[in-house]
């Protein structure tokens, strides 16, 4: 962040403390983050279209996954499946083979699912109310405001990490524990209610460069987590079950614990969860995915 950018930011937090929220207010933060956004625009395949499918695949497949590991197993994904319809054909086996890498596979039986009623109830046109988009299969408040937002350029109040970072640091200051329900009517306000795909881009652009130079806002976030590692943990071991599953239909629960180097004990309950949640079926012959 350059100083002249730190320089405004303070300068916001100063006005808003004095003043409170006033319009010569959100229109200085609202050309900072625009200036920035116009000198260092951030390059994504998701930004370089309106399909609504590609930009529903890529908001799920950003919730809880960082942008570079995305990038790529977005673009093999959408190219395998191009539009609800080759999703809603294609096998739960297939759509969990192209997820490979990202975790958190319910993410993708929930797309799966959700493209089988795109077609079913809506002839394979996503809609653009909020509600009828929760109604569907995974679709959260958050994914569905951020679909109207970027797909069909509709005013929507988004709220991510990169999102509460900026408002956390440019308007709150020192607060803590801040709720979403306090940044709303502030995100609300300082929308580019015209230009929202853009206006959002250009905020989770500003919002990566807060946390690169500064000990990152969105912790003062009442709903921040610190994620546990990765490296070891259950989350990983499903992962691997499913990819070993899916490269051997039919092996057994020993097999698979020695392919994996983990014990049958540890096995045992995440293939008996993987089976209750659907992902895995068990057969004479062995396991398959379901």
């Amino acid at each position: 962040m350059t100083g002249g950018e730190q320089e405004i930011c303070t300068a916001i937090r100063r006005r808003v403390a004095a003043e409170g929220i006033t319009p010569e207010t959100l229109a200085a933060f609202q050309r900072l983050v625009y200036e920035h956004y116009r000198r260092h625009p951030r390059s994504f395949p998701w930004r370089e279209t309106r399909d609504p499918y590609r930009i529903l695949v890529s908001e799920v497949m950003l919730q809880q996954t960082p942008v570079e590991r995305v990038r790529d197993t977005f673009t093999a994904f959408v190219a395998a499946f191009p539009d609800f319809a080759s999703l809603a054909r294609a096998s739960l086996q297939e759509v969990l083979a192209a997820w490979q890498g990202l975790g958190y596979n319910r993410r993708a039986v929930a797309l799966h699912r959700t493209a089988q009623e795109v077609v079913q109830r809506f002839d394979g046109v996503l809609p653009s109310d909020e509600a009828t988009l929760c109604s569907l299969p995974g679709i959260g408040p958050y994914t569905a405001a951020a679909v109207r937002a970027f797909a069909f350029d509709r005013p929507a109040v988004v709220i991510d990490t990169n999102i509460r970072a900026v408002f956390i640091h440019c308007f709150l200051g020192e607060a803590s524990k801040v709720s979403d329900a306090a940044l709303r009517p502030l995100v609300e306000q300082s929308m580019d209610r015209e230009h929202p795909r853009d206006w959002y881009s250009a905020l989770m652009d500003f919002g990566a460069l807060v946390k690169q130079h500064h000990p990152n806002p969105s912790r003062k976030s009442a709903h921040y987590s610190r994620q546990t590692p990765f490296e070891g943990s259950n989350r990983q071991v499903r992962g691997r079950i499913l990819k070993a599953v899916l490269a051997e239909p039919g092996i057994s629960r020993e097999d698979l614990a020695d392919a994996l180097g983990v014990s049958l004990h540890r096995v045992t309950p995440l293939v008996d969860q993987l089976k209750r949640e659907g992902f895995i079926a068990e057969e004479r012959t062995g396991l398959r995915i379901a």
